[in-house]
C-alpha cells in the first residue's frame, strides 16, 4: 500500500473511492460480510485510512446508500419528464426506483436474503433519503415542502420500494400491476 494514498487536501477524492470499493465488496463478498477491513483491501489503504473518512461501518454504509439514492433520483426524475397524469407519475416513479436499484449491482446486493432488513434501516435512519424523498413526495402530490404529510409519504414510499426490492413479485409487470391496484389509489384517491 502506498503511503501517499490520496493527499489529506482531496478528501472528496478519496471518499469516492472507498464508496466505489464498498461497491465492488458489496457485489462480491456480501453486505453483511463487507467488513472495514475488507472494503479498506478493496480500495488499497489502510484501515486507518478508511477510519479517518468513517467513523465506523454504520457511516459508511449511511454514506453508501446517501450517495446511491441521490444518483438513483436524478435518474428516476429524468425519466419521469413528460408524465403529467398523476397516477401514471406515482407509478412509474415507483417502478423506475425499484428498476434502478436492481440495475446497479451494489444496489441490488443489500436486497440480498437476509441483509434487506439493514437496506431498510440504513433508509429509515438517512436524512438525505429524507430530504431527497420529501420535496419528490411534494412535487408528487401537490403539497410544500417538509410538512407532516409529505414526510409520511414519502417514508411509506420509501417502504414500498424496499417492500418490492425484498419481496420482489415475478416481473416488473406484475410489481407494477400491483402498484396501480394496491398503492396509487390509497395515495391519490380518486385517480
Amino acid at each position: 500500500m502506498s503511503s501517499a494514498w490520496l493527499r489529506e487536501e482531496e478528501p472528496d477524492a478519496a471518499v469516492a473511492k472507498i464508496l466505489a470499493a464498498a461497491d465492488r465488496a458489496f457485489v462480491e463478498v456480501g453486505v453483511a460480510d463487507a467488513r472495514m477491513s475488507t472494503i479498506a483491501d478493496y480500495a488499497g489503504c489502510s484501515r486507518g485510512t478508511l477510519y479517518r473518512y468513517f467513523k465506523n461501518r454504520h457511516e459508511l454504509h449511511i454514506a453508501y446508500v446517501e450517495q446511491a439514492a441521490h444518483e438513483m433520483m436524478v435518474r428516476v426524475r429524468s425519466g419521469l419528464r413528460g408524465i403529467e397524469d398523476p397516477h401514471e407519475r406515482l407509478v412509474e416513479s415507483i417502478v423506475r426506483s425499484v428498476r434502478e436499484v436492481r440495475r446497479n449491482p451494489g444496489t441490488a446486493a443489500w436486497f440480498d436474503p437476509g441483509v434487506s432488513g439493514l437496506a431498510a434501516r440504513m433508509g429509515r435512519s438517512s436524512e438525505v433519503v429524507d430530504r431527497l424523498t420529501t420535496p419528490f413526495v411534494s412535487e408528487l402530490f401537490g403539497t410544500q415542502g417538509r410538512d407532516p404529510e409529505s414526510r409520511m409519504r414519502a417514508r411509506w414510499l420509501v417502504r414500498v420500494i424496499v417492500s418490492l426490492l425484498a419481496l420482489p413479485g415475478d416481473s416488473e409487470e406484475e410489481e407494477r400491476a400491483q402498484v396501480e391496484r394496491f398503492v396509487a389509489p390509497v395515495l391519490l384517491p380518486g385517480s
